[in-house]
């Protein structure tokens, strides 16, 4: 879960954008056209995951650390 909050998304419209920030509508167009191989595609998945099932506060503490 740190990595959601850390890493940045590397390509795309939302290049340079923490993967925690990424709007849900770009996860599920992910989730439609495929998330990327390895471990960015697993994140991405989970974020989603955690987005739809309200969630994301369980992300707030790890943002301060």
């Amino acid at each position: 879960l740190l990595e959601l909050v850390k890493m940045e998304m590397p390509f795309g419209k939302y290049k340079g954008r923490v993967l925690c920030n990424l709007p849900i509508s770009y996860l599920e167009w992910f989730q439609r056209k495929g998330f990327p191989e390895g471990k960015l595609g697993m994140l991405l998945q989970t974020l989603l995951e955690i987005k739809m099932n309200g969630l994301e506060y369980l992300l707030e503490p790890l943002k301060k650390m």
